[in-house]
């Protein structure tokens, strides 16, 4: 098991996912935004699917503590927009080449950081709940990050109901696009394996953020997770941008 991965390189992505789920636990989403970019840097393999399993675990712990605060209303539209979403994501997965899947990912992420900075105001009905369904798949398939786009979109909600709505959407966006990776070959036992031995950070990312949730700054710690984003999608886009020159 271990010889899928070096104990280094485990250390490091540990270190990367605790901060991720920390992330998420503390302002409602951000595990693969933080962790997607610097986990194709450690090790490409650990991207997706490996994130997508942590965000479903992330999610579902979310979930049960914020069970109260569910209004599944519309959601099952942004669920089926993902299934199209994801089979363009995994698409693009299987034919386009590691430098470019880097620089995919990279510009995902900066995206992503660009849109949490600017508070968009767009009517949430069964149109907007679909397509952001669409574009999460998109990303979700591609670099695990299906988060921004329906965070933008329930930014209205009160804090609670956001994270319930955001960790409804992500266990069962999880699972389509798990199963759309199964489908199109891009899932194997080994996926499942690194995901077991980064799950340890997971969780004490989660138990740490339950201490200091209510003594640590949420904007400031949105900003300061939105530079770190920012630097690391800068450094995978460098990465590979140097990988597609000529030798």
């Amino acid at each position: 098991m271990f010889s899928m991965i070096d104990p280094q390189t485990l250390a490091l992505a540990s270190v990367i996912v605790f901060f991720g789920a920390l992330t998420q636990s503390l302002i409602g989403f951000g595990l693969a935004v933080v962790a997607s970019p610097l986990l194709y840097i450690v090790d490409p393999q650990l991207v997706p699917a490996p994130v997508i399993v942590m965000g479903f675990s992330i999610a579902l712990l979310t979930l049960l503590r914020e069970r109260g605060h569910l209004e599944f209303n519309g959601l099952q539209y942004a669920l089926i927009g993902r299934v199209p979403g994801g089979f363009i994501g995994a698409s693009l997965l299987l034919f386009a080449p590691q430098p470019v899947l880097g620089l995919a990912i990279a510009a995902i992420v900066t995206v992503a950081v660009v849109l949490s900075l600017y508070k968009f105001s767009l009517p949430v009905n069964k149109a907007t709940l679909f397509g952001a369904g669409v574009v999460s798949g998109i990303f979700g398939n591609i670099a695990a990050i299906g988060g921004p786009p329906m965070a933008i979109l329930l930014a209205g909600k009160e804090a609670s109901q956001f994270r319930a709505a955001l960790s409804a959407f992500f266990i069962f966006s999880s699972t389509i696009a798990l199963a759309i990776l199964g489908v199109t070959g891009l899932l194997e036992l080994k996926h499942f394996w690194l995901s077991l031995m980064l799950l340890p950070s997971v969780f004490l990312g989660y138990l740490v953020a339950g201490k200091l949730v209510g003594s640590v700054d949420k904007h400031k710690t949105k900003i300061a997770t939105l530079a770190i984003c920012a630097i690391s999608a800068l450094v995978l886009m460098v990465k590979s941008v140097l990988e597609l020159l000529p030798q």
